[in-house]
């Protein structure tokens, strides 16, 4: 399980990017991203995260704000999803 704090911005994104992907996403492992201190998420850092979870990145407690950004940005693409602010996202 990793635990991402702070902000998910500009060059943060790529840097959340490498780092799954050192720890083994591309090999096939699961990952676990926490995200409870997660302050913000921006438009790419929003991206990010679904791209993880379409790649079967667990993402959990979510912030309310973070959940919300997700679950707008899930309307976006037409998926449905549960972006509750406890727990696991589904």
């Amino acid at each position: 399980m990793l635990r991402v704090e702070g902000r998910v911005t500009d060059g943060w994104v790529e840097e959340l990017r490498r780092t799954c992907e050192l720890q083994g996403l591309s090999d096939g492992i699961r990952l676990t991203l926490d995200l409870a201190d997660v302050a913000f998420v921006d438009a790419a850092g929003t991206e990010l995260l679904n791209e993880l979870r379409h790649r079967r990145v667990t993402l959990i407690n979510p912030t309310a704000l973070v959940a919300e950004q997700l679950k707008d940005a899930a309307s976006g693409d037409g998926a449905h999803k549960d972006y509750s602010s406890a727990g696991e996202i589904s």
